[in-house]
Order: C-alpha cells, then sequence, then structure tokens
C-alpha cells in the first residue's frame, strides 16, 4: 500500500511539475545558501536594507545581505563577477546589459523621483533661470546626466542659453564647493540634497534652496511621458531565470517600500545602521521628498520604452542599442 501511495506522490509531483513549466514559470529548489542585495547611497537601496534586517526572504535563502556600491562603474564590476544577485540600478544599466547578451531582467521600478536643483540664487527658481550660468553636477556619463541634457534640449536651454557645466567628482565635492560658496546652483540626488542643506544650516552660511525637481520640470516638458522612470531593482543572471524567486523578490521589496515610506524615521534610523556616515536626519528627509513607489517593470513597461527610446535618438550606446525584449520587464 506504503509503494502504491509513494508512487502516487510521485506522479502527483511530475504532473505539478510539468504544469508549471508548461506556463513557463520556474520551481526554485532548496533554500541558496546566500543572496547578495546591493545598492547605492539612494532611496533605492532602503527597502533592500529593510528586507536584509526584516528577513523577508528567509524561505529562500539562509543568508540575506546588504552590500553597498558607490558608483556605476562599481556596480558594473559587481554584476560581471557575479557577487550580487539582485540591485537597485538606473533602468538603462540593466537595458545595456541585456542587449549585449547577458541574462538579466529588471524586475521592477520604484524610484521615480530623487534628483534637485538647489541654488544659492535668488534668482533661480526653476530650471529657465539657469540660462546662461554655471552649473555643478557630479554627473558626465549617466543616466542623470543623459537626463539633463534631454530636459534642457526641450526647455531650449542650448547654445548661449545653455547653462556653464562644470562637474565634480562625487557628491562630497559637489557639497564642499557650494558650502564655500565656490559653486552656487548644483542638480544632485537624494539624499545628497538633504545632507546639504543641514549642514549648510549648521554652518550658518548663505541660504540655500530647492529650486526645482528635475521630475517636475520634465513633466512640462514631456507632457505625454511625464512619469520619468530612473531606477528600479535587477536581477542578476545567476537568479534572473527563477521566477518564482523573483516574484517573491519582487512581493517582498514593495512590502519593504511602502513600510519605508510610512515609517520614514524608523526606516531612516534602520539604515543608517548600514550607511553610518548619513545622519539619521538627511536619510529622513530624503525619505520625505523622494517618489519612492514600487511598480513591476511589465506594468511601466510603456514608461520605460518611452525612456528609452528617446534616449536610443541622442545616445543609443546608453540602452545597448535597442528596446530590450518583451522578456526582459518583470520577475
Amino acid at each position: 500500500m506504503w509503494e502504491s501511495l509513494r508512487a502516487s506522490y510521485r506522479l502527483a509531483r511530475l504532473c505539478l511539475l510539468t504544469v508549471l513549466l508548461g506556463t513557463g514559470l520556474s520551481v526554485s529548489a532548496a533554500p541558496r545558501e546566500r543572496l547578495v542585495l546591493a545598492g547605492p547611497t539612494a532611496a533605492v537601496s532602503f527597502p533592500l536594507i529593510h528586507m536584509a534586517e526584516t528577513g523577508a526572504l528567509a524561505d529562500w535563502a539562509r543568508t540575506v545581505e546588504f552590500r553597498h556600491w558607490k558608483s556605476p562603474d562599481q556596480l558594473r564590476v559587481l554584476l560581471a563577477k557575479q557577487e550580487v544577485d539582485f540591485s537597485a540600478t538606473p533602468v538603462n544599466l540593466p537595458a545595456i546589459m541585456a542587449n549585449r547578451g547577458m541574462s538579466v531582467r529588471l524586475l521592477n521600478v520604484s524610484v521615480w523621483g530623487l534628483l534637485w536643483f538647489v541654488s544659492a540664487d535668488p534668482d533661480v527658481r526653476t530650471v529657465a533661470d539657469l540660462a546662461g550660468k554655471p552649473l555643478l553636477t557630479t554627473f558626465q556619463r549617466d543616466l542623470p546626466a543623459l537626463l539633463l541634457e534631454r530636459l534642457l534640449d526641450a526647455q531650449g536651454l542650448t547654445g548661449e542659453h545653455a547653462p556653464v557645466i562644470r562637474y565634480a567628482r562625487d557628491a562630497q565635492d559637489a557639497t564642499a564647493l557650494l558650502l564655500t560658496g565656490e559653486a552656487r546652483s548644483a542638480l544632485l540626488p537624494e539624499p545628497s540634497v538633504s545632507l546639504l542643506l543641514a549642514q549648510n544650516t549648521r554652518r550658518g552660511g548663505a541660504p540655500l534652496h530647492r529650486v526645482q525637481s528635475l521630475e517636475d520640470a520634465w513633466r512640462g516638458a514631456f507632457p505625454d511621458h511625464p512619469d520619468l522612470p530612473q531606477a528600479g531593482i535587477m536581477a542578476n543572471a545567476g537568479v534572473a531565470g527563477d521566477r518564482a524567486l523573483g516574484e517573491a523578490f519582487t512581493r517582498a521589496y514593495d512590502r519593504s517600500a511602502r513600510w519605508c515610506k510610512a515609517e520614514p524615521a524608523a526606516c531612516a534610523r534602520l539604515v543608517h545602521k548600514h550607511l553610518d556616515f548619513l545622519p539619521v536626519e538627511a536619510i529622513e528627509a530624503s525619505i520625505r521628498v523622494t517618489r519612492l513607489e514600487s511598480r513591476d517593470a511589465q506594468a511601466v513597461q510603456p514608461d520605460l520604452e518611452a525612456l528609452y527610446g528617446l534616449i536610443l535618438q541622442h545616445n543609443p550606446e546608453a540602452v545597448g542599442g535597442r528596446l530590450p525584449d518583451a522578456g526582459f520587464y518583470g520577475p
């Protein structure tokens, strides 16, 4: 009798596996030994830290850890060496990798606004007021630089009307130039802006103010596609084929993102444990002003393709020369 039951059980499992494979779903094996979640100094990473701290993927891996990366170039190295499994990323980087034949997937878009124009010039109230004036930024080759170029073009800020762009080495260098008055206006990401404004207040320096977010300016310049997907989470080659894990990850990330937005003070304290060079107050302020909203990549594919298409017209190499295939989007 027991042999008959075991045979029936094996047959049932085989049938279930056949059904799952027929629907294109993959089945995870036993829990992995380790999953590495990676991200930059930005709100897109904060849910990853919460996931690692709260055991959100405990059913899928014995150890889950967060790893901080400091530049897109460093992330490219980590991904090439397959030292991270899931990473926060600017939305164009996984498109480049996929179009080069790498098995990566963009699971979601979670950050729709993190770039701000700041200025000590009281006459600068919108991006248009920067015409012909110096503008400091830390971005030279990456996605924010591409967005800035397209925004300036759309607003007619070209030629003699274009801001005079100066590049800082990094956010720390840009902050120092603004605090000492060597620069008056800048485009910077969060949480660098919140940290800059807090430091300037403590120092009693000349007033600095948030001029306008790049995303607000973008909505006015591109009304047909007002939402600007900037950063999300990609699955690296080692996990991209595991749809069950990808779906579980996406659900867990969404829960953690909603918690961070609902509990910015608690989230800031948690993040500070991993990014202790950032004051808790600056982390909390950045959460409050950042549009952190996790949405599946499949659901926002039209927004992504609109952005990729715009980049293709001017900088095709920045998305790998073409639109990614349909299988690139989503868990």
